[in-house]
């Protein structure tokens, strides 16, 4: 059939897909990815100054190993400090860096790790972000749950004993508008403790509403900071409006949220200089919002349905560690993520030293929770994954495997009173 998406039970041609969604397919007259869209919030804030400040001047190749030894000496990480632990320089002393970031970890979160499973509830998309399963010019199974299939989803994943659950959506407002999202947190919030988003970025006022129905975070991938990189892999959309994107966490606690989680997709750009920017972005954004929880996710690249050619850019596990323990020295109160996209193994050791939450029973399809977790074949239709994942653990076979290297499990720390 060729280039077609199925979309409402019907295939569409990218260019009847691309009217349908209002999405505008000529590269000429593509909008300027840093200029705002009608109806974008802008908000008056010097993070994202700030930020792309110190990612444009970051040049990790001059800092040598004594750079590093002197970064690990100080009881406090300055922003030079971490700039040196980031740096190929650091490699080296990444057995250092590992008893550090454990100390820090022990110190502020004591043994603890915290469970969380995700529910995308629709993969419709409005992009074109070409790294992406769900991305609009990608031939997959589209599907939107109704509200009584997020129910049964959900229940499925609370019978397990999961209290903290993360909805998910493709990026559409046709698909996935604010009211349906609202409903679905309201659901949720029928079987759970903590209600995470990752949708896509909205306005304060937005925010507020979803709070309101029963959200307690947001998660936005800024995907990349590199500004000509995401100009690059962002091709159309709403998404493609890189300072939108930035302040939605900011947006987001503006809103009420309690809590703002950050990452980019390791592996897209630099992802040295990535990673100082999302540590950064938590940094002074912690100092406007002291009172917020924040948190970083640390994922990678993984291959995507139609290409299995996609692997992040120079970061392996070694890079991956180090990142993980420079953000634990750095931000040493800042919950740390690690995403199904690594290995068993890899986070069997991570949640050790400095990763804080980990997801389990996990998948990245739409509507397959009750064929995952009881083994039996589903009658109702599916949504394609929007990656590949690594480690499938069950809930059960993760609290095990973390109770059994002598950490704490955690399935819930938040009560409303």
């Amino acid at each position: 059939m060729g280039n077609q998406f199925f979309v409402d039970s019907e295939y569409l041609s990218p260019e009847a897909f691309a009217k349908k969604h209002q999405i505008e397919t000529d590269p000429s007259s593509r909008k300027n990815h840093l200029e705002y869209l009608p109806g974008m919030e802008k908000i008056e804030s010097d993070v994202c100054k700030n930020v792309m400040e110190q990612m444009n001047s970051f040049n990790y190749s001059r800092y040598t190993a004594k750079d590093v030894e002197v970064a690990l000496e100080h009881e406090t990480c300055t922003i030079e400090d971490f700039k040196a632990l980031l740096s190929p320089a650091a490699e080296a002393y990444l057995e250092q860096m590992a008893q550090r970031a454990k100390l820090e970890t022990s110190k502020h979160f004591g043994n603890t790790v915290y469970l969380f499973t995700p529910l995308y509830i629709a993969n419709y998309c409005e992009n074109y972000c070409v790294y992406c399963g769900f991305n609009c010019y990608n031939h997959i199974k589209r599907m939107k749950l109704s509200m009584e299939q997020i129910e049964k989803e959900m229940k499925v994943i609370a019978d397990s004993g999961m209290e903290e659950i993360l909805i998910l959506t493709g990026e559409s407002r046709a698909q996935s508008d604010i009211d349906y999202i609202g409903e679905a947190c309201k659901l949720a919030r029928k079987y759970f403790r903590m209600v995470g988003l990752e949708i896509y970025p909205v306005n304060t006022d937005e925010y507020k509403y979803l709070h309101e129905c029963g959200a307690d975070y947001v998660t936005v991938f800024q995907e990349t900071y590199d500004t000509e990189k995401y100009e690059e892999l962002h091709l159309l959309g709403a998404k493609r409006v890189w300072p939108y994107r930035f302040d939605a966490q900011e947006r987001a606690l503006m809103g009420g949220m309690r809590g703002v989680a950050f990452s980019a997709l390791l592996g897209l750009s630099d992802f040295r200089k990535d990673a100082l920017a999302s540590a950064l972005h938590v940094y002074y954004l912690q100092r406007k919002y002291p009172h917020a929880e924040m948190s970083l996710s640390c994922p990678r690249l993984r291959p995507i349905i139609n290409n299995d050619k996609i692997n992040p850019l120079d970061v392996h596990e070694k890079q991956l560690c180090q990142i993980i323990c420079a953000y634990r020295i750095f931000l040493p109160f800042v919950g740390i993520t690690v995403s199904s996209r690594e290995s068993a193994e890899f986070r069997n050791g991570i949640v050790k030293i400095a990763a804080t939450k980990v997801s389990a029973g996990v998948s990245t399809g739409i509507g397959d929770h009750e064929s995952k977790y009881s083994g039996k074949e589903s009658d109702e239709v599916q949504g394609d994954e929007q990656f590949e994942i690594d480690d499938s653990r069950s809930l059960d076979k993760m609290y095990k495997d973390i109770a059994n290297e002598g950490l704490q499990p955690v399935l819930n720390d938040y009560l409303y009173v």
